[in-house]
């Protein structure tokens, strides 16, 4: 099955980090995290990536043509402004008419792949996401008249679930996406949610996006564990 991975965004949030290369290629552990998430679908035998470039794509085409990796690599071009349901709209013609397996190119997690498509096989549906439950940056604190009521230290059970990537999509998706300001996360997942096309694959492992510098180094200090 293909794996598509959003390779296209600019990182403004980590700035410092992506002034010269786009935010997949941000080393974790001397490596771009991009190739992490790739080796982790390899290891459950998925191994046809599409990475659907944009921001800064001829760096991640000049390492690919540096190094040498057991895999099906596809670099598509998919514009420098084109939000995330464009993307995948552009490469229609590359996936055909199968069912494809979508992430971002920012975020690793320990997720059993193959037990994320044996749930969307088993329930039918056109779409299927992985809900993961983040940790929680802050404490929380209950106030009445200037008095602490409630101390709650930082936990991940306390916040709800959100959108993790790692997607299984049908072919359908295609007809929800409307052109290159399409985003992913709004009109296409909304309709799917509404028609009770869209399903939850809940992840109660590790899970950590890349959005910043700090998380960067949480994720180093995670896997230094």
């Amino acid at each position: 099955m293909k794996v598509v991975i959003l390779a296209g965004g600019m990182g403004t949030r980590m700035s410092e980090l992506t002034k010269t290369i786009p935010k997949p290629m941000v080393k974790i552990k001397k490596k771009p995290i991009l190739i992490h998430i790739m080796e982790h679908y390899s290891s459950m035998g998925f191994d046809e990536f599409f990475i659907a470039l944009g921001y800064k794509g001829h760096v991640i085409k000049k390492f690919f043509k540096k190094k040498n990796f057991n895999w099906k690599v596809h670099l598509i071009d998919t514009g420098k402004n084109t939000m995330t349901g464009g993307r995948v709209k552009r490469l229609k013609k590359y996936l055909k008419n199968e069912r494809f397996f979508l992430t971002y190119g920012d975020g690793i997690s320990n997720i059993n792949i193959k037990k994320l498509l044996k749930f969307h096989k088993k329930h039918k549906k056109s779409a299927t996401l992985t809900a993961v439950r983040p940790p929680a940056r802050f404490g929380s604190i209950k106030l009445k008249h200037n008095k602490v009521k409630i101390f709650k230290e930082k936990s991940k059970l306390d916040e709800g679930w959100i959108n993790g990537g790692f997607f299984v999509f049908e072919p359908d998706i295609f007809k929800y996406i409307k052109n290159d300001q399409t985003y992913l996360e709004r009109e296409p997942l909304e309709i799917f949610s509404k028609k009770k096309q869209l399903m939850a694959f809940k992840h109660y492992g590790f899970w950590q996006c890349m959005d910043t510098k700090r998380d960067k180094q949480l994720i180093e200090k995670i896997l230094d564990k």
